[in-house]
This record gives structure tokens, C-alpha cells and sequence, in this order.
């Protein structure tokens, strides 16, 4: 039977993971962290089974605890979150869901973290030709509800080949398009917050599906995959 909430075991098991970040106490809190990720885990599967419903997703990935430390400062062997990304069916579908728990630190996120070159360009070439859309889609009050605004790293000027001066250049500069919505820790353990994290996903797909036909177009609207 999938878990449909959290437990406080689960955000307790993660703060005491940040305060002994070691090999040493883990190994001696082995089984608490089985218990407690197979209890999240079950939760990440219902949240995909029911997003499942209103979306097409290709991938549910729960990323593992253990930290790749091999180019980091920080060689903390272990993360202190759970979280899972849900990935919608390419090529027509584009977009990831993500869900992270952090004591202190919890929040639903979403869109394009590492667009790769071709869809950049893509991305600002549609921008460049027309706004638009795109500013109706973030200024719509569900987005700005759940969201505030379109958050990403960018660059401090625009790329190479666009308008410094151009309307569209905030847009333009972006390196990554993505949202968030914070949860503290009394909303991650309430007994609606799958509902909310359902919610804040659904409120996603009028930008998701705005970028999808983007980037599964060309300039001209025509289909890339006739």
C-alpha cells in the first residue's frame, strides 16, 4: 500500500544526518535510514502514480542519499533530503517535476535546469521573435500564486548574437527557467500535502506545455516530429 504522508521520523532521521554527517554514524543508523527511505520512497511512487493521471511521465528517479564527493570541497559522504524528479515523455512533452524534503528546507520545483545548447537557443530565439505568451503565462495569477516568479541562474548581459536593449532580455539571459514553491515543516506532515505538491505540479502545465510546443517546433510553428 502506498504512504500518502510523510512521517516526523523522516525529517528527524535527516536533521540527525546533518548534525553527523559521517560513515561512521551511519552505519550504526543503517536501519533507520531503511525505514525511513523505503516510508519516503512509497510516498514518491504515490505522488508518480497520481501524477501519472493528469500527465504522461517517462521516468520517476529517487536520487540516492550518498553524495558524489570525487570533484567537490565538501566531501560530506551523504546528502541530508530525500527527493525525487519526474520526468515527462519526450520529445513532445517536456519538462521535470521535482519534490525535495529538507527539514527546514522542503520545497516543489520544476522546468528546465540544464536545457541543453540546441534547446537555449530555441528557447531565446522564441523569445527574441515574441514575448508574449510567455510573459501571459507568468503573469497569470495560479503562477503567481504558487510561484511569485520565473526563477534561474543567467547571465549578466545578453549572449552573444541577441539585443542587450531588447524588451525580451530578461528573458533572453536566462540560463535555466525554472519555479519553486517552499513548504515548511508542519505543511510537509499535514495531511494534505501530497494534494498541494499534485497541486503545485498541475499549476506548472500551462508553462511546461507553453515550452513543450516550443521546443517541438521550429521558428516557423511547423512540427519537428511529423
Amino acid at each position: 500500500m502506498s504512504t500518502t504522508m510523510l512521517q516526523p521520523s523522516s525529517l528527524a532521521f535527516l536533521s540527525q544526518l546533518k548534525a553527523n554527517n559521517n560513515r561512521e554514524w551511519f552505519a550504526s543508523q543503517k536501519k533507520a535510514f531503511e525505514t525511513e527511505q523505503k516510508q519516503v520512497k512509497s510516498f514518491f511512487m504515490s505522488v508518480g502514480e497520481l501524477l501519472g493521471k493528469t500527465d504522461s511521465i517517462e521516468r520517476i528517479q529517487v536520487f540516492r542519499i550518498y553524495r558524489d564527493v570525487r570533484f567537490s570541497k565538501d566531501k560530506s559522504p551523504y546528502k541530508y533530503h530525500f527527493s525525487v524528479g519526474f520526468t515527462r515523455t519526450k520529445p513532445l512533452l517536456r519538462g521535470g517535476y521535482y519534490l525535495h524534503i529538507e527539514p527546514g528546507g522542503s520545497f516543489v520545483g520544476g522546468g528546465f535546469w540544464e536545457p541543453n545548447a540546441a534547446d537555449l537557443q530555441r528557447i531565446r530565439k522564441e523569445f527574441e521573435m515574441d514575448d508574449a505568451e510567455i510573459r501571459a503565462i507568468i503573469a497569470d495569477a495560479t503562477f503567481k500564486k504558487y510561484f511569485g516568479e520565473l526563477k534561474g541562474e543567467e547571465l549578466k548581459t545578453a549572449p552573444k548574437g541577441y539585443d542587450k536593449m531588447h524588451p525580451a532580455i530578461d528573458l533572453i539571459r536566462k540560463k535555466q527557467y525554472l519555479v519553486t514553491r517552499q513548504f515548511s515543516d508542519k505543511e510537509v506532515l499535514a495531511p494534505n500535502f501530497q494534494e498541494e505538491v499534485l497541486a503545485t505540479f498541475q499549476a506548472m502545465r500551462p508553462f511546461f506545455d507553453y515550452m513543450s510546443d516550443v521546443l517541438s517546433t521550429d521558428l516557423n510553428g511547423e512540427s519537428l516530429y511529423n
